[in-house]
C-alpha cells in the first residue's frame, strides 16, 4: 500500500464529517497524527464519543472533540453551523466525507428530500456554506467525497428527487455526480470571488466500511448480500481495499501542497478500484461547466442557503 506524508498541521483546524466509522475515523485519526485538532460532527453521539476515544487511544494527546450534526436536517446544519461561527475559529480542512448509500427503497431526508441526494450533496452545500465565513478565514482546503459512480450519474433535471421513478443505484449515482459538480464548481467560485478557498474532490475506489451495509440494509428485513460479498472479495485481495489505503486519496487532496483546487483525485490502479493516490481525469458527465452552474442555483435553493462573497 502507499502513503501520503502530511504535512505538519499543528494549530490547524480540521473538520471531517462521517468521522464515526470507516473513511472518516481513518481521515481523522491521521489528521491527528499530524498535530492536527480534528472536529467530528457526529448524528450518533454516542458513536460519536467512542470514535473520538479511538483516535485518541492511537494518537496520545491529540485534540478531537465532537459536534452534533445529522446531514439529512437543515435545521440541524444551521445548528451546527451556527455554534461553529459562534466559537469563531477559522477552519482550515473540512472534509465533506460522510454518505447514504443504495437504500433499497425511496428514504427521504426530514426536509422531503430524496435520502441520498440530500444527505450526500445538498447536506454538504448546506454545510459548506453555513461555515463559509470560517472556510474563508482560514482559507480552507475543502475535500468532497465523490465516487467513481459518478461517471454513470445522470442529472435528471425533472425529476431530482427520483420521485417519478426510484433507483438505489440510480439515485446514489446522482447524488455522487452532484459532489463531484459541488466541489469543482465551488473552486471556480472561490478563485472568481476572491474566497480564497481551495476545493478538490476525491474518491476512495471500492473501500471495505460500513457504507455497504447501513444503506442496502435500510427498510430490509433480511441482510443484503453485498457486504458479505465485498468482505470476501477483500481477503481474496480483488477490487477491494481495506479504509487505510481507501482513505489516502482524499487525505492528500485534503493536505498535500502537491494537491490542487479544482482537481479530481483517486486510487491509480485497474478501473480506479484500488491503489494509490492520483490525479483523475473529470469523468465525462462532469465536464459541463453549464450544469454545474445551473445544480449550484438549484443546490442553494434546496439547501435554503447562498453562498455570499
Amino acid at each position: 500500500m502507499e502513503s501520503v506524508t502530511v504535512p505538519e498541521l499543528t494549530g490547524k483546524l480540521a473538520v471531517v464529517t462521517g468521522g464515526s466509522d470507516g473513511l472518516g475515523l481513518g481521515l481523522a485519526r491521521r489528521l491527528a497524527q499530524a498535530g492536527a485538532e480534528v472536529v467530528l460532527p457526529v448524528r450518533n453521539p454516542d458513536k460519536g464519543a467512542a470514535a473520538a476515544g479511538k483516535v485518541g487511544a492511537a494518537v496520545p494527546g491529540a485534540t478531537i472533540s465532537t459536534r452534533n450534526l445529522d446531514l439529512a436536517s437543515l435545521g440541524s446544519i444551521r445548528a451546527f453551523s451556527d455554534t461553529m461561527r459562534d466559537e469563531g475559529r477559522p477552519i482550515h480542512i473540512l472534509v465533506n466525507n460522510a454518505g447514504v448509500m443504495t437504500p433499497p427503497t425511496r428514504h427521504t431526508t426530514t426536509d422531503g428530500l430524496e435520502l441520498q441526494f440530500g444527505t450526500n450533496h445538498i447536506g454538504h452545500v448546506a454545510l459548506t456554506a453555513g461555515l463559509l465565513p470560517l472556510l474563508r478565514a482560514g482559507r480552507a482546503r475543502v475535500t468532497t467525497m465523490s465516487s467513481s459512480a459518478a461517471r454513470y450519474g445522470k442529472l435528471d433535471w425533472d425529476d431530482l428527487q427520483s420521485e417519478r421513478r426510484y433507483s438505489p443505484v440510480g439515485a446514489y449515482n446522482r447524488s455522487k455526480l452532484a459532489t463531484l459538480h459541488f466541489g469543482l464548481e465551488l473552486d471556480r467560485r472561490s478563485r472568481a470571488a476572491g474566497w480564497g478557498i481551495i476545493s478538490n474532490v476525491a474518491h476512495p475506489g471500492t473501500t471495505m466500511t460500513n457504507l455497504y451495509a447501513a444503506g442496502p440494509n435500510l427498510g430490509r428485513s433480511r441482510p443484503s448480500a453485498h457486504e458479505a460479498v465485498l468482505r470476501r472479495l477483500l481477503r481474496w485481495g480483488l477490487f477491494v481495499q481495506a479504509v487505510d489505503a481507501g482513505l489516502l486519496p482524499a487525505l492528500h487532496a485534503a493536505t498535500s501542497p502537491d494537491a490542487r483546487g479544482g482537481r479530481f483525485y483517486g486510487p491509480d490502479g485497474f478501473g480506479q478500484f484500488t491503489g494509490g493516490p492520483t490525479e483523475l481525469a473529470i469523468y465525462r458527465s462532469a465536464r459541463d461547466t453549464a450544469d454545474a452552474a445551473r445544480l449550484w442555483t438549484v443546490s442553494e435553493q434546496l439547501a435554503q442557503v447562498a453562498f455570499a462573497g
